[in-house]
């Protein structure tokens, strides 16, 4: 039996140790080489096929008999047949269709480099490919491919767009890309008649044995929360004095901190007046493919270039006009950002420069640099804050071009309104008036605001938004998406609120060391006031958006926040009168949770500008898939704060140990339904509900390692308290592993997440 159970570990843990070894070979590689070399082997098959058969060997020595537990690891066992069934008698490929050609075959992979055609058994004809943008930009919103299938004697006319599939005597077609001419289209197509349907019961199972987890009257769930109401006195009596020390000592540093991300501050020469400013600030433009008013560019702009959301005593609109009609007097101002201290110390530049510093003696210091990096001869952390610096400098001179002003809309006869930039060539269909306009107004602009001549840069911006009103169609935003995108740009939401959050943290955790309970209603009251902020934050990227906002990096980061404060303010509310000492400790972590990942958002890579889905990402699915996993991280990150917690102070390990595994369970059984729906989107989307994308591996691996975690009668040393803890501050690596470094180390499918 012992042999048994540490054959099955080691298995287990082989596993785990080759899917994370292959994420990072196919970043070395190729997706290619790892499907056919690692993920498509033999051995790997082989791998999972001893492990179902040791636990299978385990369950029947060990005489397991509760009918939940059985069910749970039966629905393992269906789906990983179902992955078998799949990987036997499943075909997949793709068809090239051009606009009235038949089509009778597809091409199917056999191996990295080669493929070979395959027999269809009917005859595919494309009628039309049609590009759907989102309404006054270039920016597809949906791909659709109208074709025929004739079969014999019978014709069957069918459509297939992102997300919505066709299926034909058990072959689904799925789009996949389009030629640029619009002339062709290329589907997948597979047929998967026994792997789909049995994963899909193993699916169901599993949910709906991963959810009785959660409502078994005599399960490990309930027991620890009837625990729950024996802890306050343990954790009141650990407190210490040190620990107050430590905590004041840690907050002083955050604020120093904080306080060295303020600029220095001196006056630039010359700009429009703040009334000008806003009224420019009001026009709509076409900016990130969508439309938006000036304000939001402006305002990407400056944080962009300068690391904040204005310039000295000059607003946003102030500084990007300032830029636009006065680029001499600008480009003297230290106003660029350098975040790299190597950037600084080998160009002999300060933390802000001008535009004028990257010119010395005729020679423009950033252009071999940037060129090198770009070309790929050198890769390293100087040269890349070369090119990205390139990069801003060139997109502070396409202002002086007048490029990304987008300011002018045109509606075709066809109904298609696009917006216009004053100095690109104008299709022949938009009237002579129009063209003249748009050059004119702009050109205007430049000379009056150069003059001082204020009056008429006002009245022409007038006229320019009274030219949008009545050529801007059926792409004006409407009034409550213009109101809410007002009010969204008029604070920096996040940035307050990890200020805040992670400062009621630390003051938290210092009345928890005094063992002042009298602060616990207050700061309950402002972790429900910080909730309700985010969510009005979360709100109003909705209704700008149209969707949920879930759709990036920037806006699951800022879900996972809101999620942690929600489940933290949940659990408080069950608390009774007596356990302040407790419902103290769970505000501490909502604070310092929502905080984290609020300034996380805040200063990482991630983008935080409104942009809409892409085509297939525009699915319910999807948005109840992230949900389950942003759910479960929120549940996570608290059990690696109780982690953290019990290592610092072990005398309250035990009680934490309670606490943590409360939130153990409901977050393996959100991360287990979410991993599995987003099995199900995937095979919506594109025809694979498995595709070892890194982020779904990363995603597994993560559900495998936390699994371990609730075996503690098989893994006696983990119902330890230190042991225990030990182990989930461990796993919360595979997190960070799953949500960040997937993004910004691996790469696949799931990168814009």
């Amino acid at each position: 039996m012992v042999f048994i159970k540490k054959a099955l570990l080691s298995l287990y843990v082989l596993l785990i140790s080759v899917m994370a070894a292959a994420t990072i070979v196919e970043h070395c590689t190729s997706t290619p080489f790892v499907n056919e070399h690692i993920y498509g082997a033999w051995w790997f098959t082989l791998l999972w096929a001893l492990l179902a058969a040791g636990g299978t060997t385990y369950f029947v020595k060990r005489h397991v008999r509760k009918w939940n537990i059985l069910l749970l690891h039966l629905s393992l066992l269906i789906i990983l047949l179902g992955a078998l069934l799949t990987h036997i008698t499943s075909f997949s490929g793709t068809i090239h269709l051009r606009q009235g050609e038949a089509v009778d075959s597809y091409r199917e992979m056999v191996s990295m480099t080669e493929s070979k055609s395959q027999p269809l058994p009917f005859v595919v004809r494309l009628d039309r490919f049609d590009v759907i943008n989102h309404s006054g930009t270039t920016a597809a919103s949906d791909y659709i491919t109208h074709f025929s299938i004739a079969d014999g004697k019978t014709v069957t006319h069918a459509q297939v767009s992102m997300n919505k599939i066709f299926v034909y005597h058990g072959v689904r077609f799925y789009q996949a890309s389009y030629d640029t001419d619009n002339l062709g289209s290329i589907l997948s197509i597979s047929s998967d008649r026994w792997g789909i349907p049995t994963t899909y019961t193993g699916y169901g199972l599993l949910f709906f044995s991963l959810l009785w987890l959660l409502i078994d009257p005599k399960g490990t769930f309930r027991r620890s929360i009837r625990q729950l109401s024996h802890l306050d006195d343990t954790i009141n009596r650990s407190k210490d004095n040190t620990s107050q020390a430590r905590r004041s000592s840690v907050l002083t540093q955050i604020i120093f901190i904080l306080l060295t991300l303020v600029p220095s501050i001196s006056h630039a020469q010359t700009s429009v007046p703040r009334e000008t400013a806003d009224r420019f600030g009001k026009l709509l433009m076409e900016y990130n493919d969508r439309i938006c008013p000036a304000e939001t560019y402006a305002l990407d702009f400056v944080q962009k270039i300068h690391g904040s959301r204005s310039y000295k005593n000059y607003t946003a609109e102030q500084v990007l006009l300032g830029w636009t009609f006065y680029p001499e007097d600008w480009s003297g101002e230290p106003f660029i950002h350098i975040k790299s201290s190597e950037m600084r110390q080998q160009l002999g530049i300060g933390k802000y420069a001008s535009m004028n510093a990257f010119f010395r003696n005729g020679e423009y210091i950033l252009g071999q640099p940037a060129y090198d990096y770009a070309h790929g001869t050198n890769k390293d952390a100087f040269h890349k804050a070369c090119a990205d610096i390139d990069g801003k400098l060139q997109m502070m001179m396409t202002l002086r071009q007048g490029t990304p002003f987008t300011l002018y809309p045109y509606t075709f006869s066809h109904q298609r309104t696009l917006w216009f930039s004053p100095f690109e060539r104008f299709p022949k269909e938009m009237p002579r008036k129009d063209a003249d306009f748009i050059g004119r107004s702009f050109a205007t602009l430049f000379v009056v605001a150069r003059r001082g001549d204020f009056a008429t840069v006002n009245s022409t911006l007038d006229a320019i938004a009274e030219y949008q009103q009545h050529n801007g169609g059926n792409s004006l935003p409407s009034k409550s998406r213009l109101t809410a995108e007002k009010i969204y740009n008029r604070l920096p939401y996040t940035t307050i609120l990890f200020i805040l959050n992670l400062t009621l943290g630390m003051l938290t955790l210092g009345f928890m060391a005094r063992r002042s309970t009298k602060a616990t209603r207050p700061l309950r009251v402002l972790l429900l006031l910080s909730f309700l902020l985010l969510t009005f934050v979360l709100a109003l990227r909705w209704i700008i958006s149209g969707t949920i906002p879930l759709g990036n990096g920037y806006e699951t980061t800022l879900a996972v926040a809101w999620m942690a404060q929600l489940f933290v303010l949940i659990f408080a509310s069950t608390q009774s009168a007596g356990h302040n000492g407790l419902t103290l400790l769970m505000c501490a972590f909502g604070f310092l949770i929502s905080g984290f990942f609020l300034l996380v958002s805040h200063i990482s890579l991630m983008e935080p500008a409104i942009g809409p889905l892409m085509p297939v990402l525009n699915s319910p699915l999807l948005s109840i898939h992230v949900s389950f996993m942003m759910m479960s991280y929120a549940f996570l990150s608290i059990t690696f704060f109780c982690g953290l917690a019990a290592l610092i102070r072990p005398r309250t390990a035990e009680a934490l140990q309670v606490i943590s595994r409360v939130f153990l369970y409901p977050a393996i059984v959100t991360l287990g339904i979410g991993i599995f729906l987003g099995a199900i989107w995937a095979n919506v989307s594109w025809g694979c509900y498995w595709s070892w994308d890194p982020k779904e591996t990363w995603a597994l691996i993560t559900f495998m390692l936390y699994a371990i975690a609730l075996h503690t009668q098989s893994l006696p040393r983990l119902a330890r308290p230190r042991a225990y803890h030990i182990y989930m501050v461990f796993c919360f690596l595979s997190i960070l592993m799953t949500y960040f470094g997937v993004n910004y180390l691996l790469s696949g499918m799931h990168s814009y997440a």
